[in-house]
């Protein structure tokens, strides 16, 4: 190393560049360790859609929203259901402070650093229909002008110039086995070197080990991820009474090197961790037909209208809607027995309400090219990445008429034979609710209720329409998957991202930062998510540990 560090960062995710930014902004040495390459700098927020929450913002009014700060916590904290006293101690302060950042500093923040986002405001967890229970009451999803990428960009950029400046090191193939701990306070790091490669961004890499290292410095800030690829641990932590049978089959929606490793490094050097069994999966992911990582997943983000069905043919109950309430679906789904659903639809309906998860999946915002958005997104046809996988996508079946869909839906079955003249009674009673204006089809209201909102209607939610019209065909299923993705509970961390010890006193020289922190506190989300609070957990929980450090060190 060519630097005597002040910091080492642990992980050079979306959370350790910003603990990176502030730490040079406050002219501190930076040594950045990470198991894999430069190529992958930014970690899983590259791959990100880039949503962001905030309330009460510009975008929002113009749309016609009427949001507040005192709202916005309202349905954070029926969201959260905090319930532990000691687990949730620290959480529950970071959710006041982070919705608090959401409604005044943060867009400026991001701003001042070149950050821009689309004027349509996406309305995500919409909740489960009470209105201090789940969800959220107004639309909240801001999305970044260049998706994921920029926003690793608007951070990296000014660590990277630090770099040039001699204030900033990167150690890459350098995966962290121990945390140094002398006199009660961290000191260092020691662990492997893994042999060089200059594979692409994302794509699985050996743990070949080629040599070890030990460095130190005044502080450590662990910034490492979740444990959103490592399979075994989530089956091991899966919240089995609240949600069900952990799933057999998960398809991954984060790359490989997301394996939770540094949790249990930070818990036997002292640290506390807490909400093990607290994580955020998907339910709507579907086989990447042209994968990077192993297990790739992509996960629908989907209008309300497509029709939503368990492995028996059943349709799901309210508030089971798509784009509703997450956990809620993922227990209805787990309760059949079975770990995958269905959605029915129409072209109609995909080309106006299906979205896809993931930076490489939208490259017309991605790319900044405002020409291909607008014509992707408000012209004629499903955007070319939805099509794609419509037509590659093994997750997919596609015909002209109910009885054939049900027989291709019934090949890509890994449960119950699906009935016919089942699926066409059900579909036909839903449809039969569209003769009039009002409806006791519970979906149906919603549907309505989101065409209320202007975003919605332009660009989100499908005109209603019979399932069964041909005019509006043809007829598409779409087995839905598990998709793994977040880690909720984590690193017990204080409003400054110091790391709590088991005695409950905070950590000298221990810092944690981003999803590895349960995106603050040990678990900011509580029991649920709102959805774009996941980048911004990293930006703020990062924020804090650079902001702190920057400040006390001498």
């Amino acid at each position: 190393m060519t630097i005597e560090p002040d910091v080492i960062v642990v992980g050079a995710g979306l959370a350790g560049l910003v603990a990176t930014h502030e730490l040079v902004k406050a002219g501190r040495k930076v040594l950045v360790l990470d198991q894999e390459n430069r190529n992958n700098l930014g970690g899983q927020a590259f791959w990100s859609l880039g949503g962001l929450f905030l309330v009460d913002s510009p975008e929002q009014r113009r749309m016609g929203v009427k949001d507040s700060e005192e709202l916005a916590w309202q349905d954070w904290q029926g969201s959260a259901g905090f319930d532990r006293d000691d687990e949730d101690l620290w959480g529950r302060q970071w959710a006041r402070a982070y919705v608090k950042f959401a409604a005044t500093e943060k867009r400026d923040y991001l701003a001042a650093l070149g950050l821009r986002i689309t004027p349509l405001v996406g309305w995500a967890e919409r909740g489960g229909g009470l209105a201090d229970g789940h969800g959220n009451s107004v639309p909240r999803f801001h999305l970044t002008w260049g998706t994921g990428p920029e926003v690793v960009r608007v951070f990296l950029e000014p660590v990277l110039e630090g770099e040039k400046r001699g204030l900033v090191e990167f150690a890459f193939r350098h995966q962290v086995d121990d945390i140094i701990v002398e006199d009660g306070r961290a000191v260092g790091v020691r662990g492997t070197v893994l042999e060089p490669t200059d594979l692409e961004r994302g794509v699985a890499s050996s743990r070949t080990k080629v040599g070890e290292f030990e460095l130190r410095a005044k502080a450590v800030i662990v910034s490492s991820g979740g444990i959103g690829h490592n399979h075994d641990l989530i089956r091991k932590n899966w919240p089995t009474e609240r949600m069900g049978p952990a799933p057999k089959t998960m398809i991954s929606g984060v790359p490989a090197h997301v394996d939770g490793r540094m949790i249990a490094i930070s818990e036997a050097a002292g640290a506390t961790i807490v909400n093990r069994d607290r994580m955020w999966n998907y339910t709507e992911g579907i086989n990447n037909w042209d994968p990077i990582w192993p297990d790739h997943a992509i996960r629908i983000i989907p209008g309300p209208s497509s029709m939503w069905f368990d492995a028996t043919g059943k349709r799901l109950p309210s508030p089971n809607f798509p784009g509703f309430d997450t956990n809620g679906t993922m227990k209805a789904i787990l309760s059949t027995g079975h770990d995958y659903s269905w959605f029915v639809l129409t072209q109609s309906i995909i080309e106006k309400e299906f979205a896809l998860s993931g930076s490489e999946q939208n490259p017309d915002i991605t790319g900044k090219d405002l020409k291909l958005t607008l014509t992707g997104r408000l012209g004629k046809g499903a955007p070319g990445p939805v099509e794609a996988f419509k037509e590659h996508g093994v997750d997919f079946v596609v015909s002209d008429n109910l009885q054939d869909l049900v027989a291709g839906m019934n090949k890509l079955s890994r449960g119950p034979q699906l009935s016919y003249e089942d699926m066409l009674r059900q579909i036909r009673a839903r449809d039969q609710e569209l003769r009039n204006s009002y409806t006791k089809d519970l979906q149906l209201m919603a549907i309505a209720n989101a065409r209320h909102y202007l975003g919605d209607k332009l660009a989100r939610t499908a005109k209603p329409h019979r399932i069964l019209d041909p005019a509006h065909g043809p007829l598409i299923a779409v087995r839905l998957n598990i998709l793994t993705r977040k880690t909720l509970g984590g690193v017990q961390t204080n409003l400054d991202s110091q790391v709590i010890r088991s005695d409950g006193e905070a950590f000298p020289g221990l810092y944690a930062a981003g999803e590895v922190a349960g995106f603050g506190g040990g678990g900011v989300h509580g029991y649920n998510a709102l959805e774009g609070t996941f980048l911004g957990g990293c930006i703020f929980s990062g924020r804090a540990a650079g902001r702190a450090l920057g400040k006390t060190l001498s």
